[in-house]
C-alpha cells in the first residue's frame, strides 16, 4: 500500500492533509483514530453474517499494560476471512484499525459503544505478517505526521 501527501481542495487555506487509499479495507485513514493493539483473545472470536452478505467477526482482544490492569479491547472485522471465526480463547493477535465510536438505541435509550474497526488482524505466531501490519500502519501514521509539517 503506498501514502501519498497530496493538496486537498480547501478554501480556507490549510495545508494539505496526508490521504490514503480511498477504500476503508485498504489501511491506514487520515482524520480518524488509528489503533494498533497486541493481545489476546478473552473469548472466542464471534461470527454473524449481515443482511448485506457481509460476514462480521468480533473479538475482545485484552491488552496487558505495564503501569495497572490488563484492558479489554472491543473489535469489530468486517468482510473478515473464514478462519477468522476459529480464533479461540488466548490466541495472540496483532490487530491494526481505526477506533470508532457508534451509536445505537437500546431498550428505548440511546446509547454508545467505543471499539476497534479491525483493518487487519494476524495471529502473533506470524511474526513477518504481525511485523508487516505493524509497519504498514506506522508508515500511514508518518504519512500523517509529514503532512502536519508541510
Amino acid at each position: 500500500m503506498t501514502y501519498q501527501v497530496r493538496p486537498k481542495a480547501d478554501t480556507a487555506g490549510r495545508a494539505p492533509i496526508a490521504t490514503a487509499p480511498e477504500s476503508p479495507a485498504e489501511g491506514f485513514h487520515p482524520g480518524l483514530a488509528a489503533a494498533v493493539l497486541l493481545g489476546r483473545l478473552a473469548r472466542p472470536a464471534q461470527q454473524r453474517i449481515l443482511p448485506s452478505g457481509a460476514r462480521l467477526v468480533t473479538l475482545e482482544v485484552t491488552v496487558a499494560r505495564r503501569d495497572g490492569p490488563a484492558e479489554s479491547v472491543p473489535v469489530a472485522w468486517f468482510d473478515a476471512p473464514a478462519w477468522a471465526a476459529s480464533l479461540d480463547t488466548d490466541a495472540a493477535v496483532v490487530v491494526t484499525g481505526r477506533v470508532r465510536r457508534r451509536f445505537f438505541q437500546a431498550g428505548g435509550y440511546t446509547q454508545s459503544r467505543t471499539e476497534v474497526v479491525a483493518d487487519r488482524v494476524v495471529q502473533a505466531r506470524f511474526a513477518t505478517r504481525a511485523r508487516a501490519a505493524m509497519a504498514e500502519m506506522g508508515a500511514g501514521i508518518e504519512a500523517a505526521a509529514a503532512a502536519l509539517g508541510a
